[in-house]
């Protein structure tokens, strides 16, 4: 009987350090602080992925993410500097940089953590587009405006937090207003589309009439040049006669030659007959030529 009572209580034993054990092993995954209180009183936060020890039953584990937090802000209505509400649908991405901090504001509560971000970031977000006027606001939304957003939220590190981005999904007009905003907007750039191209057209025409002119001036040269041209022409020309006329044997060819000219350009139909008279130049010269002596 003894023996049985001693077996049970080595098996007791046994089982209560294997519970021990393995209550002692804490297991800290990627991604994820490890918080090791001591009653209720942090004694170790851990953040390195692997396997550690606590002091079994009397110290408790707890975690929280290491890791890039995404929280969806809830849909509001800002007002911007010209008195034009607009509806704001945004999200910020953030994360715990220090968990001692974090546990001792916010209780180690992640929706803490969200309200405060919901209510930093709405305040930085009115501040933002209240100074700025509406067509700013949306000629902005290239990234201008969630930097001047993400810049003007302060006070998160008293929380161990770190604002990565303020990103905005929709900021648009209230359906009531909408349309007659978008109106005046269309309106607006059809007023600076004409502005455009009446200021085109007028360039253009000032390059047309610059173009005419120096076509008209290139014109006048170029008939001023053929002018001169064929002025010495009809001087070399008036030279080249003066010089056949006067020499005989040169007068007697060249009136050959302008006659027979004058006989083939009459002669261009092959019906023509061409008559000449005893005082033709060129009947002239062919009854000047040598008559054949008849035959014996």
């Amino acid at each position: 009987m003894g023996k049985v009572i001693r077996n049970i209580v080595i098996v007791v034993l046994v089982l209560v350090v294997l519970i021990g054990a393995v209550s002692a092993l804490v297991v800290t995954r990627e991604n994820e602080y490890t918080i090791v209180r001591q009653f209720g009183r942090v004694v170790s936060i851990r953040d390195t992925a692997g396997l550690s020890f606590k002091i079994p039953f009397l110290q408790d584990v707890q975690t929280l993410p290491n890791t890039v937090l995404l929280y969806d802000l809830p849909v509001s209505d800002v007002i911007t500097k010209d008195k034009k509400t607009m509806v704001a649908d945004s999200f910020v991405l953030w994360r715990i940089s220090d968990p001692q901090k974090f546990i001792q504001t916010l209780n180690s509560s992640v929706s803490n953590a969200e309200s405060r971000l919901s209510t930093l970031v709405y305040n930085a977000m009115n501040n933002t587009i209240s100074g700025m006027n509406q067509s700013e606001v949306i000629s902005g939304r290239d990234g201008e405006l969630a930097s001047a957003i993400k810049a003007g939220v302060t006070g998160l590190d008293q929380y161990g937090i770190e604002l990565i981005a303020v990103e905005t999904k929709r900021l648009d007009l209230p359906d009531d207003n909408k349309e007659a905003v978008y109106q005046r907007m269309i309106s607006e750039r059809n007023n600076i589309a004409a502005q455009y191209t009446a200021s085109g057209e007028s360039e253009a025409q000032k390059i047309r009439s610059e173009t005419d002119k120096e076509v008209e001036i290139m014109l006048s040269e170029a008939k001023a040049q053929a002018e001169g041209l064929q002025a010495e022409g009809e001087a070399e020309y008036m030279r080249i006669l003066s010089d056949a006329y006067s020499d005989p044997d040169k007068a007697e060819f060249y009136n050959f030659v302008r006659s027979l000219d004058a006989a083939k350009a009459s002669l261009t139909n092959e019906e023509n007959v061409l008559i000449l008279g005893p005082e033709s130049p060129l009947a002239q010269i062919f009854n000047s030529l040598e008559k054949p002596a008849p035959a014996e």
